[in-house]
C-alpha cells in the first residue's frame, strides 16, 4: 500500500484521490506537478481500474514514460499499461485504426518541418510562384504560415494580416500554394505533423460512433502541461471527455510562453466554462527555490492581467535577495557574470549548477567571446535538432520510400543527391516510377537516356538488395548507410562527425522491429542528442559546463544560480511586443518562468543603455516588470 498521505502534501493528496468530475490542477512552479500525476495514475490502477482504461497526455514521450516508470516504482508493472504518450502520437494510433474512413490508406507517411519545407518549394517552382522574386517569403517562412495558420485555427489571411503584413501582396499566390500543398499531401497519402491533429479532430467531429468507442475506450484522461495546448488540442479532450467528463488537467497559466507555436492561454483559464462543476486545486508549495526569490516571483506575476491567482511559498528559508544589477554597457555585463561564476566555482557550486538565460540567442554572443576568452566551458542549447541534420534525413528518406512508394518528396531528396539529376529530371523518374508500380524497386524497369541509368546505377542496386520482409531494420539501415558513405563524404567537409551521427542513427534501429513503427518515432518524438545538437566553448564532460540557454528552451530545468541577461526594456520584454496586451502578457509570464529556474542565487541583468536600430530608440530602462516591482521584492545594484 502507498502511504499517499505520508508522501504528499494537502493539496497534492486532495488532486491524487480526487475521484469523479473534472478537475483542474494549477500547479505552481516547482510544486510537484509530476509526482501527483504519478501518484495519482499509481492510486487509480490500485483502486482497479484497468491500466488501459486511463490514458496520459502529455507533450513528449520522455514525459509520459517517465511518470508511467515511476508510478511503476510506487505499485507495480501494472502502471506501464496506462496508455500514455504525446496528443500527435496518440492521433497516430487512432488514424492508423480509422484512417480509411476519411480516405486514407493506413500507411500514411509523416513528414516533418524539413520535408514540409522541401515539398512547399517543390510545388512552388512547378507553379512557377516567385520566380526571381526576392520578396517572396522563404521556405521556411511559408511552413510557419501554413501551420500557424493551422494551429492557431485562423485563415492564412488573417495570419499574414497579423503578423507577416510585408507579405500582403503575395496573399494569391500563398493562397493558391497554400490549397495545392494541401492536395498533394492528399493524393500521395502523405500527413505533416499538423495534419495527425487536424485529421484526427476531423475523425471525432464527423464520425459520432466512431468519438464514442475512442472515448468509451477510456474512463479517465488526464492532460500535462494544459496551458500549451491549442484550439485543437483542447477540443480533442472535450469530444473525448464522454459524458462522466472524469477530465484531470494540470498546468499552470503563469507559465503559458508558446503563443507562437499556437498555445492558447484562454484554454486552462476557461476549462471550468467548458466543463461546468470543475474542482479547481492549487498546488502552492515551491521545493525549489528559497523563499527571497518567490517573493519576487510572486510579485512578478501578480502583474498580470488574466490569471489563477496563487501564492507559491517555500520551507526552504534562508538564501539572498535577488538582484537588478545595472551594467555600464553589454561587455560590462559579461564581466560581472563571469567574475561572479569564479566566485561561486571557489564556494563549491559546480558549473552545471549555474545557467545564464536570455530572450533571444543573439543576446548571449559577447559573453560566448568572453567565456572562450576566460577558458570557462559552456553548452549553449540550441543549434540543429539531430533530425534536422542533412544527412540523417537522406539516410530516412530511402527507408521512407521502401516503406510508402508514393512519397514524393522522399524521392525527390534521394534522385538530387545523385550527379547530373536535376529537380525537372527527379520529377519525371518519379512520374515514371509510379507508372511502374513496382516499388522501390521500381528503377529497374524505367527506360532512362544513358546518362541518368549511369548516375541511377548505384542506387537501382541498392533497393534491389534491400527486402524489408527479410531484413531487420538495422540491416536495411547498415546498407543505406555503406551506399550513402561516398554521397556524404563529397558533401560535407565535416564527414567524420557525421558519420557518427548515422552511427548513431544505427543503434536507435536496433531498437525497432517494425519499419512503420520505427519512421513514425523518428517524425513524431525523434532523439534530439547530435553532433550539431549544441554548440560549446569545448567538449569536457557535463559537469563542468556552464549552461547558456534561451528561457523558452529552460522552461522545466533549474539551476542553483541563474543569471538572466539583457533585461532592458525593449529587449526583454521583446519591443515588438510591447504594442499588443497579449503578447506583453506572455513577455511577463516568461519573465515568471525564467525567475521561478533559480534554486539560490537569481541576477537580473541590464546594460545602461543599447540603440535599437530598428526603431531609432536609444533603450535605457530596465524592463518594466522589474521597474514596478514594490520596494524591497529586488535589490538593485549599479556597477558603474
Amino acid at each position: 500500500m502507498i502511504e499517499y498521505k505520508k508522501d504528499l502534501n494537502e493539496s497534492q493528496y486532495e488532486a491524487v484521490n480526487f475521484d469523479q468530475g473534472p478537475l483542474l490542477v494549477i500547479a505552481g512552479a516547482g510544486s510537484g506537478k509530476t509526482r501527483t500525476l504519478t501518484y495519482r495514475v499509481a492510486r487509480l490502477v490500485e483502486a482497479g481500474i484497468p491500466p488501459s482504461a486511463i490514458l496520459l497526455l502529455t507533450f513528449t514521450r520522455k514525459a509520459s514514460q517517465e511518470m508511467l516508470r515511476r508510478a511503476s516504482l510506487l505499485l507495480d508493472d501494472r502502471c506501464e499499461n496506462v496508455s500514455g504518450g504525446t496528443f500527435h502520437a496518440f492521433a497516430n494510433t487512432m488514424l492508423r485504426r480509422y484512417a480509411t474512413d476519411l480516405g486514407y490508406d493506413r500507411n500514411f507517411t509523416i513528414i516533418d518541418r524539413a520535408d514540409m519545407e522541401n515539398l512547399i518549394v517543390m510545388l512552388k517552382k512547378e507553379m512557377g510562384l516567385g520566380e526571381k522574386d526576392r520578396s517572396f517569403p522563404k521556405k521556411g517562412t511559408m511552413a510557419s504560415l501554413f501551420s500557424r495558420s493551422v494551429n492557431k485555427v485562423i485563415s492564412l489571411e488573417d495570419v499574414i494580416y497579423d503578423d507577416y503584413p510585408h507579405f500582403s501582396t503575395h496573399m494569391d499566390a500563398l493562397g493558391q500554394l497554400y490549397a495545392t500543398y494541401a492536395l498533394h499531401k492528399n493524393r500521395h497519402n502523405l500527413m505533416d505533423y499538423d495534419d495527425l491533429l487536424i485529421i484526427f479532430h476531423r475523425l471525432l467531429k464527423e464520425f459520432p460512433d466512431i468519438r464514442q468507442h475512442i472515448s468509451s475506450m477510456f474512463k479517465y484522461i488526464m492532460v500535462d502541461e494544459y496551458q500549451d495546448t491549442n484550439q485543437i488540442q483542447a477540443d480533442i479532450i472535450y469530444m473525448l471527455a464522454g459524458e462522466n467528463s472524469n477530465v484531470m488537467v494540470v498546468g499552470d497559466d503563469s507559465q503559458s510562453i508558446y503563443a507562437f507555436r499556437g498555445a492558447e492561454i484562454k484554454n486552462i483559464l476557461s476549462f471550468p466554462d467548458h466543463f461546468p462543476g470543475t474542482t479547481v486545486i492549487r498546488l502552492e508549495e515551491n521545493y525549489r527555490s528559497v523563499q527571497p526569490i518567490l517573493h519576487l516571483t510572486n510579485q512578478i506575476i501578480d502583474q498580470a492581467a488574466y490569471k489563477y491567482t496563487k501564492t507559491l511559498f517555500s520551507r526552504k528559508m534562508g538564501g539572498s535577495c535577488p538582484r537588478l544589477v545595472m551594467t555600464p554597457d553589454e561587455n560590462s555585463q559579461s564581466r560581472f557574470i563571469i567574475d561572479h561564476i569564479r566566485d561561486l566555482s571557489l564556494q563549491g557550486v559546480r558549473l552545471n549548477r549555474m545557467a545564464v538565460l536570455f530572450r533571444a540567442g543573439f543576446h548571449s554572443f559577447d559573453l560566448e567571446i568572453e567565456l572562450g576568452r576566460e577558458g570557462i566551458p559552456f553548452v549553449k542549447v540550441g543549434g540543429f535538432k539531430f533530425m534536422d541534420s542533412a544527412h540523417i534525413k537522406d539516410v530516412l528518406a530511402h527507408l521512407k520510400v521502401i516503406h510508402n512508394p508514393d512519397d514524393s518528396v522522399s524521392w525527390n531528396r534521394i534522385l538530387l543527391l545523385l550527379e547530373k539529376i536535376g529537380p525537372k529530371g527527379a520529377g519525371r523518374i518519379f512520374r515514371d516510377l509510379k507508372e511502374t508500380g513496382a516499388g522501390h524497386r521500381g528503377l529497374e524497369h524505367l527506360k532512362l537516356k544513358p546518362t541518368l541509368a549511369k548516375s541511377v546505377e548505384r542506387l537501382t542496386s541498392l533497393f534491389a538488395a534491400l527486402d524489408p520482409e527479410s531484413m531487420p531494420i538495422a540491416g536495411l539501415g547498415e546498407h543505406i548507410v555503406e551506399y550513402y558513405l561516398p554521397i556524404l563524404r563529397n558533401r560535407f567537409d565535416d564527414y567524420p562527425k557525421r558519420e557518427r551521427d548515422l552511427e548513431q542513427l544505427l543503434t536507435i534501429m536496433e531498437r525497432y522491429s517494425d519499419l512503420e513503427a520505427f519512421l513514425t518515432d523518428m517524425a513524431i518524438e525523434p532523439p534530439s542528442n547530435s553532433i550539431e545538437g549544441t554548440f560549446s566553448a569545448s567538449e569536457p564532460s557535463d559537469e563542468s559546463r556552464l549552461t547558456l540557454s534561451t528561457i523558452h528552451s529552460a522552461k522545466g530545468l533549474e539551476w542553483h544560480t541563474v543569471f538572466i541577461i539583457w533585461a532592458l526594456d525593449g529587449r526583454f520584454p521583446a519591443m515588438r511586443s510591447l504594442h499588443k496586451e497579449d503578447e506583453t502578457e506572455e513577455e511577463l509570464r516568461l519573465t515568471y518562468v525564467a525567475a521561478t529556474r533559480a534554486e539560490e542565487n537569481l541576477y537580473f541583468l541590464c546594460p545602461g543603455q543599447a540603440y535599437d536600430r530598428a526603431t531609432g530608440l536609444m533603450l535605457n530602462r530596465p524592463s518594466r516588470f522589474l521597474e514596478q516591482l514594490p520596494e524591497g521584492a529586488i535589490d538593485i545594484q549599479y556597477t558603474y
